[in-house]
């Protein structure tokens, strides 16, 4: 099989809008939209194209495909410690080991306001749920890795600055006159150097230009595509696959 290659990736981002249009079509003559795009969202089809990206990567580096999970609901569920079951996006499980598990997000127009602080805390409090089922000894064999990426539509709604309202008390400077594309650097920036993520992945695209753009290099496809393989040559190394 070959290799994961940065069309692939290119292609992937670009399916998403291409189903997430086709959603919103389909929606509107049905008259199913009420705001933002919570008709394409709830679709369930747009990450579709990242899915089968990332399952290639584990696929190609020999483990079953029984292992490599992107479709059945039952086996995407993973046990939390807050609450009972948590759905993720792709998950590998072998020899009775979470070898990976992704999170994917979007935050698109015109709700950026309404949505960002939702996606900050659904993504800190998956991790943590994870993270402490895990020292609860829910996940058996190795310490469970995950993934985040996150894709934000680049418009002048998430590129214009943004004014933050006083409070009880001062935000940290950094914070003044930034867009919501820079919050979203910093948020990211912060899930991945303190390991709350294994590996994050940040890119900025829209309808019109498809193409991914990678704000912060560090979170770019490279870095991310880097932080699977170092994960799975962990297991390569333990001789994971051979048991």
């Amino acid at each position: 099989m070959l290799a994961v290659t940065r069309q692939d990736f290119e292609d992937a981002v670009a399916a998403y809008w291409n189903v997430k249009n086709a959603q919103h079509m389909v929606s509107a003559v049905k008259d199913k939209v009420g705001s933002g795009t919570a008709g394409s969202v709830r679709g369930g089809k747009h990450f579709d194209g990242l899915s089968a990206l990332l399952a290639k990567f584990f696929l190609d580096a020999g483990f079953p495909p029984s292992s490599v999970h992107i479709n059945k609901r039952k086996n995407l569920v993973l046990p939390g410690y807050y609450r009972p079951q948590k759905l993720w996006d792709v998950v590998i499980v072998h020899n009775n080991t979470l070898v990976a598990a992704f999170e994917f997000k979007a935050l698109g127009g015109p709700s950026f306001g309404n949505n960002y602080s939702n996606r900050i805390e659904e993504a800190l409090g998956s991790a943590a749920d994870t993270r402490r089922a895990a020292a609860a000894e829910l996940y058996p064999g190795e310490l469970p890795w995950l993934g985040y990426f996150f894709l934000l539509q680049d418009e002048d709604g998430s590129q214009s600055p943004v004014r933050i309202d006083k409070g009880a008390f001062p935000v940290e400077e950094m914070w003044q006159g930034l867009s919501y594309g820079e919050r979203c650097a910093i948020f990211l920036e912060r899930l991945n150097t303190e390991r709350i993520y294994d590996a994050v992945c940040y890119v900025t695209s829209s309808p019109e230009e498809m193409k991914p753009n990678e704000p912060v290099p560090s979170l770019d496809w490279q870095h991310f595509s880097a932080a699977i393989h170092g994960r799975i040559e962990y297991f390569d190394k333990l001789g994971f696959l051979l048991k």
